[in-house]
């Protein structure tokens, strides 16, 4: 009897041991994730801080809608800091959301030494804190691409992990390249270039070193780093081909974002070349596409808010960027033949060429439409038709038993709920479909 009071008593304190223990984790694991939720946001806040005082800069300077500079672009990427914070402070075991943070908060820095940079050296003495920010403008860049932050968000999206342990060499291959650019720049002993910005010495240079970021080796390094940029983009590709689920409609907002920005700088390529307006539009077209439509998809994708409206989104993108293209050749189609073939002349054929194409918009968006959605959301295209006839069939058909067991079979083809039951207000008995043995219960 003493031994089992011993072991019964050794027991009871092994228990409690180990809820105390139990305890004592969960409430370290609930301190971790808010002091790392202040750490997200406080880098978010003063990455924040640096793109409205470059902004103040940019109006000192009267340079506010010019982003040709190298710098120029990196003001209007405050959407990665804020997407960052949020998902850092809500999923803070995955680097996502942390890489999103060290992307605005490079971007941060380089808009405001370049734009303070531009104002110091705007005069003859030049100070030494304007030469430091020109000198960080010229390497900082190093630090997202090819070989930085980019390749690392491309290989671990969006589960934090690469597809294989294989492809660990290529993100360390390319950091140790972004390593080696560093070190070139810093200790060229050359002048320091920056596009919108006048020349001058670099603060860490040394004599004798003949390694030149444009020479040989300099070159060959940055073919490398652009190879592992592609080959990070290439596992996005076989990470989608192997998925399923929610990692597929994942990575399907990543693919719809990128494809949506390069299209749309593709399309503006041959405008940036025709004239100096064309360029300005080409530049403005990287803030909307590459600053905002990528950081807001890897952000949703991520936290997995609103996965399955994908499907629904491309096909309506798919379908009105045809029916634009088309009504837009119309429109030019009908002035070229009102205006010089027939005898509509002027502001008459464009006005008959604009009622054309409004009177063709509404018929060739239905039928795109539909084209489009058989392709890219077939599930909801058989659902609408699935409806379609059932409600043919409820304007023809008077007997409520065949209209309820029909109408369980349309929920069943459209919904596929487990369980599925119907009551009629006049029955006792529910109706049920026929070929559902499952056990009824309440829809």
């Amino acid at each position: 009897m003493t031994r089992l009071a011993s072991e019964g008593r050794a027991r009871g304190r092994q228990q409690v041991e180990e809820k105390a223990m139990t305890a004592v984790a969960g409430i370290c694991r609930a301190g971790v994730k808010p002091r790392l939720a202040a750490v997200a946001w406080a880098v978010a806040v003063v990455s924040l801080a640096g793109f409205a005082a470059a902004w103040v800069l940019a109006v000192r300077n009267r340079d506010l809608a010019d982003i040709s500079a190298d710098f120029g672009p990196d003001r209007f990427l405050a959407a990665y800091a804020v997407a960052g914070a949020v998902v850092a402070s809500r999923r803070p075991s995955n680097p996502i959301g942390w890489l999103l943070l060290g992307t605005g908060l490079v971007t941060a820095c380089r808009g405001l030494a370049g734009e303070y940079a531009r104002y110091a050296l705007a005069g003859p003495p030049h100070p030494a804190v304007a030469v430091w920010a020109a000198w960080f403008v010229s390497w900082s860049l190093t630090l997202l691409f090819p070989g930085g932050l980019l390749t690392f968000l491309l290989l671990l999206f969006p589960s934090g992990r690469p597809l294989t342990a294989r492809w660990w060499a290529v993100a360390w291959l390319g950091g140790g390249l972004g390593v080696f650019f560093l070190l070139v720049n810093w200790l060229d002993p050359g002048a320091i270039t920056v596009g919108g910005l006048p020349s001058v010495p670099n603060p860490t240079g040394i004599g004798g070193i003949h390694v030149a970021p444009r020479g040989p080796v300099g070159g060959a390094a940055w073919v490398l780093s652009w190879m592992c940029l592609l080959a990070a983009a290439a596992s996005v590709f076989a990470r989608y081909r192997r998925s399923a689920g929610e990692e597929r409609l994942q990575l399907k907002w990543f693919a719809y974002a990128a494809v949506l920005s390069l299209g749309l700088l593709v399309v503006l390529l041959p405008v940036s070349e025709a004239s100096k307006s064309g360029r300005l539009l080409f530049d403005m077209a990287l803030v909307p596409s590459l600053g905002l439509a990528l950081p807001l998809a890897i952000g949703i994708a991520v936290l997995k808010y609103r996965l399955y409206a994908i499907d629904k989104i491309i096909s309506r993108t798919v379908s009105y960027a045809l029916v634009t293209g088309l009504v837009v050749g119309v429109y030019l189609g009908c002035v070229a033949l009102l205006t010089r073939i027939s005898p509509f002349r002027g502001s008459l054929g464009v006005a008959a060429a604009v009622l054309a194409a409004a009177a063709l918009f509404n018929p060739l968006r239905r039928r795109v439409q539909a084209a489009v959605d058989r392709r890219f959301d077939r599930a909801r295209y058989n659902a609408e038709r699935v409806v379609a006839q059932f409600s043919v069939q409820l304007r023809e058909q008077v007997d409520l038993d065949v209209l309820g067991a029909d109408l369980l079979g349309v929920v069943h083809q459209v919904l596929a709920p487990a369980h599925l039951a119907l009551w009629l207000n006049d029955t006792a008995s529910p109706s049920t479909a026929p070929e559902r043995p499952e056990p009824e219960a309440r829809a």
